[in-house]
């Protein structure tokens, strides 16, 4: 099940292990509230912060041992159950780039928005990694590459959402190189410059997926299978893009329902350099 609320988490699948899918429902609800935190409802910036500091507070009571405060026990009671199979400095790693949004920088180079992606994204894949007992550098690696390959897609595909609420994604660097203004994209004004753009974007978030995709090939059983579509739904909106010949600031492209058997075939057919 992908959860369009936070970034393409998988929550408790049917691929899932039942063994393992509290410690993913706890892992999934953790980052929710947080995302939550930062992003919804009409508090004001201070007041969001103040709400993660707390939040991280209840987060550093629970690794110790200790007793949260009574905000988000719905949170920290499971999540606490789970805590011996969990990384407690990944999990701080997410409230890092949830901080991050309340004031998110103007990213200069694609280096500076991957150490985004680093906290906001590959986290995710490094928990479930570690429920699976899997921490060799190749596989943590490549899960990073699928991550932040995620990350990158959500950006190029939430142009129309992001824009209107002052969120820019794209590296200066980028921007320069094509002439155009964060205004421009901030706008969401389509051009062929922009078109340009946002190809060269997807290029990148498709190679960084593509060197990431043979984890889902050496990972055994329900784990692989998961990632395979994981990985697999992320290529299909690129496609999605593609198809509209890069006109995301102007649409915005989704997976849908009857996208279900393509996305099947992909990844019952899946090799390496899928």
């Amino acid at each position: 099940m992908s959860v369009d609320h936070y970034e393409n988490f998988p929550v408790a699948s049917v691929l899932c292990p039942p063994a393992l899918r509290p410690a993913v429902v706890s892992i999934y609800h953790f980052a929710r509230t947080a995302d939550d935190l930062a992003d919804e409802g009409d508090a004001r910036t201070d007041e969001r912060v103040q709400a993660l500091r707390d939040y991280r507070a209840d987060l550093a009571a629970t690794v110790a041992g200790q007793s949260p405060s009574s905000r988000w026990l719905h949170v920290y009671a499971p999540l606490a159950r789970e805590m011996h199979r969990l990384q407690p400095p990944l999990l701080h790693d997410l409230l890092d780039a949830f901080e991050q949004d309340l004031a998110p920088p103007r990213y200069l180079d694609r280096a500076h928005l991957l150490d985004y992606c680093r906290r906001s994204a590959n986290p995710v894949g490094r928990l479930l990694l570690g429920l699976y007992g899997v921490d060799d550098p190749t596989s943590l690696r490549r899960s990073d590459a699928i991550c932040s390959a995620l990350q990158l897609i959500n950006f190029w595909q939430d142009f129309s959402r992001d824009g209107p609420n002052g969120r820019l994604y794209v590296p200066q660097a980028d921007l320069d190189r094509h002439g155009l203004s964060a205004d421009d994209v901030l706008a969401c004004r389509d051009s062929p410059a922009a078109r340009a753009l946002i190809t060269e974007l997807c290029a990148w978030a498709r190679g960084l997926m593509k060197e990431g995709a043979p984890l889902a090939l050496a990972l055994p059983g329900r784990a692989g299978w998961e990632l395979r579509f994981v990985i697999q739904g992320g290529l299909l909106i690129l496609d999605k893009i593609a198809a509209r010949n890069h006109d995301s600031l102007l649409h915005r492209p989704a997976l849908r329902v009857w996208d279900l058997p393509r996305l099947t075939w992909r990844a019952l057919t899946m090799r390496a350099a899928s």
